[in-house]
């Protein structure tokens, strides 16, 4: 089976439409597949729903399809570092479904494991256990979280193989992992694609039979918040 494509546009080709529900990896701006995101931008699909721990910032990341009016509902975590984000959801123009960033992840892990449904007692007694299925187990409430099964994920990575196996450096591997096993087509876009065999087994972060569309390409090093401190009097 291909799995090496020429670009995100070849890789997405075929795959996406109106009303999908995505799964995107990244953390803040770290990991975020941001190839697949602009080739997602450029296809013009609308009405997506995205499972994402955050979206992006104005213009980067999953932000740029905010601008676009291309994103319907967002699945998160934390939207703070985003204007347009903020002003959608204020003006009744985005629909959001807030999930504490474990019970996001689990979503998704679950999903990729087939399991649909499972508790946690992250969230009793707030807003986000209103309208769930609520259960004791040894005296202690629990409420139901579903499992996410969406339609594509995509994530970055920093080293595949040609088969898929997928190598991610330090904070990147973040929501990538279980993001992209919830996927029923998984792209994923990578800074480097070298020989199958040529990876250590113990060093592979993800399985390539979870990765069906793999593209190589260069990516932007953006830092969210910059912080830097007056150098000091010599």
């Amino acid at each position: 089976m291909k799995k090496i494509y020429g670009s995100a546009r070849e890789a997405l080709d075929g795959v996406l439409e109106d009303g999908m529900l995505i799964a995107a990896g990244g953390f803040g701006l770290c990991g975020i597949p941001e190839l697949l995101i602009e080739a997602i931008r450029e296809s013009g699909v609308k009405n997506l729903t995205f499972a994402s721990n955050n979206a992006g910032v104005d213009d980067f990341g999953i932000g740029r399809l905010l601008h676009t009016k291309q994103v319907k509902k967002m699945m998160s975590s934390y939207v703070g570092e985003n204007a347009e984000f903020m002003r959608q959801y204020l003006d009744g123009e985005l629909e959001v479904e807030f999930n504490p960033q474990g019970t996001l992840a689990e979503r998704m892990r679950a999903g990729g494991a087939g399991i649909p449904g499972f508790y946690t007692k992250t969230g009793v007694g707030t807003m986000i256990a209103e309208g769930k299925d609520h259960k004791d187990f040894d005296g202690e409430t629990y409420i139901m979280e579903r499992g996410i099964f969406a339609d594509l994920a995509i994530v970055k990575a920093w080293k595949a193989d040609e088969t898929g196996n997928l190598i991610f450096r330090k904070t990147a591997r973040n929501f990538n992992v279980p993001a992209a096993m919830c996927g029923k087509i998984c792209a994923a876009e990578v800074e480097e694609i070298v020989p199958t065999g040529s990876l250590d087994p113990d060093c592979i972060h993800l399985p390539g039979i979870y990765v069906h569309r793999l593209i190589q390409g260069e990516h932007e090093k953006r830092i969210e918040q910059r912080t830097v401190r007056q150098r000091e009097e010599a």
